[in-house]
């Protein structure tokens, strides 16, 4: 369910109109799935690595140990900054759904009492943290299975007045509007709306049986999400057409008037557009809440680590890192652009930047992961021993690396070729802090790759597991054995 929170907000409720009318419903079928598949390798990558070292920090601590020690600081801090930048786009997008009660009240006021609410959920207790936002993602799984019912029903003529289930799909070219290379310009919001599966690997550091229950995550939260995505996708391609106004619309009507909105109004349910905001709202809070976790989770990890000041490193006697999560939710000021430069240029560049350091982290883990196995082998030790073994390997972890490049360098082509400075810089940004923060500290500390004969595959001694877990994992075991 942290997985779900983290993965299904603004990227599915209100970015999947715009790659519609981008690509076509055919263009972003094909989007969403090709996005959909390189997760799916990428989480297989992050399964065999999370269940064998669970960590708070995974994606950092592996970066050091399987690549160098500098890979895992610009990891870190990318990924922290990532998560840092998610939660105040999405105190962006909260002021902006806000404005449809109440349209006079400055966005800047919403941002900071929700950024309020999150902290302060989160420096409760992780318990506190995982309870909320369980609620929370239930909200979004029960909308996304309602919204893809009232729309089959509305498909196949049950429901509303819509007669013609493939209408939108014999347009001819435009199925595929813009053909490949729109395909290509809409990776980045299918990316982005992908991301927050990855925060399985962080929940793993608190998590009771993590080498039990990640695993088990990694097999099953996918598929939930595929289905959701691609049904949800689908639905939208089939009742609205890619040349619909409120597809097309940009800035606040982008957050305000959703494609789930819309499909709800036309079939009839009374109150639509107020419900559906409403629960616009809470995915926002909900990925706010697992991004805040994330990031705080990460900054802990590399103090740990010697890559952050030892302060973030500190608990309190509920186990919460304060220093960390406060630090992190100061970067959600920024939500408070919104009084500034316009609420939706805000959510605009707040999501460009956001995307691309996902993708890095995304890299970083299939690198990592290749030379995990590699370095498993090396030291003598076989792969049936694993608690979770990717079933492609070497195949999952290359291909979603060629996938990643091709996203990352080609995500806003557009902007390049016709010379738009602020658009090429919100898109590509994160790529040179990222080799920036790469190359200094390598200067710096002078370190080198890992050879993997020498590669630190040990695991936190108090994720042993207790005799009840080890009779339960038997149990099963043998139940699975018949």
């Amino acid at each position: 369910m942290i997985a779900i929170g983290g993965s299904i907000g603004t990227g599915l409720f209100v970015a999947s109109g715009g790659t519609i009318a981008q690509a076509g419903p055919g263009g972003a079928l094909v989007a969403y799935a090709a996005v959909g598949l390189m997760v799916y390798l990428l989480m297989q990558s992050l399964g065999e690595m999370t269940a064998k070292i669970p960590v708070a920090g995974s994606f950092q601590t592996f970066a050091t140990r399987f690549v160098s020690p500098s890979f895992g600081f610009a990891i870190g801090w990318n990924y922290w900054f990532n998560w840092a930048i998610t939660v105040a786009a999405e105190l962006v997008a909260a002021g902006i759904v806000m404005s449809f009660w109440l349209p006079d009240v400055p966005g800047w006021i919403w941002a900071g009492g929700f950024l309020a609410l999150l902290t302060g959920l989160n420096a409760l207790s992780a318990k506190a943290f995982g309870e909320g936002e369980f609620w929370l993602a239930l909200i979004k799984v029960v909308t996304v299975v309602a919204f893809i019912i009232a729309g089959l029903l509305m498909i196949f003529g049950i429901l509303g007045d819509h007669t013609d289930p493939l209408a939108n799909w014999k347009i001819g070219d435009d199925v595929f509007h813009g053909g490949f290379v729109s395909i290509i310009s809409v990776f980045m919001i299918a990316g982005f709306s992908f991301q927050g599966t990855e925060l399985v690997g962080v929940a793993a550091g608190e998590a009771k049986d993590p080498r039990r229950e990640v695993p088990k995550a990694i097999r099953s939260v996918f598929w939930r999400i595929m289905i959701f995505y691609i049904g949800a996708i689908f639905v939208i391609g089939c009742l609205l057409p890619f040349t619909d106004p409120s597809l097309l619309s940009s800035g606040e009507a982008d957050v305000a008037s959703s494609p789930f909105t819309l499909v709800f109004e036309r079939a009839g349910i009374a109150f639509a557009a107020a419900a559906m905001n409403a629960v616009i709202l809470t995915a926002i809070l909900s990925a706010g809440n697992s991004g805040l976790y994330a990031s705080t989770r990460m900054l802990y990890s590399m103090a740990h680590d010697g890559k952050a000041p030892k302060i973030f490193g500190r608990v309190n006697r509920r186990g919460v890192p304060m220093a960390a999560l406060l630090a992190t939710a100061a970067i959600g000021l920024f939500g408070f652009l919104t009084a500034l430069v316009g609420q939706g240029a805000a959510y605009a560049w707040l999501l460009n930047v956001s995307g691309l350091c996902g993708f890095i982290v995304w890299v970083g883990i299939a690198i990592s992961h290749y030379r995990f196995r590699k370095g498993y082998l090396a030291q003598g030790y076989s792969v049936k021993d694993l608690p979770y073994r990717a079933p492609f390997f070497p195949l999952g972890p290359i291909v979603a690396f060629v996938m990643l490049i091709l996203v990352i360098a080609g995500q806003n082509y557009e902007a390049v070729l016709a010379g738009r400075g602020m658009e090429v810089l919100s898109a590509y940004i994160g790529l040179p802090i990222f080799l920036g923060l790469w190359l200094v500290h390598r200067l710096v500390t002078k370190s080198k790759v890992v050879k993997l004969t020498e590669m630190d595959l040990s695991a936190p001694d108090d994720i042993e597991e207790s005799a009840e877990v080890r009779t339960k994992r038997s149990c099963d075991e043998l139940k699975a054995n018949g």
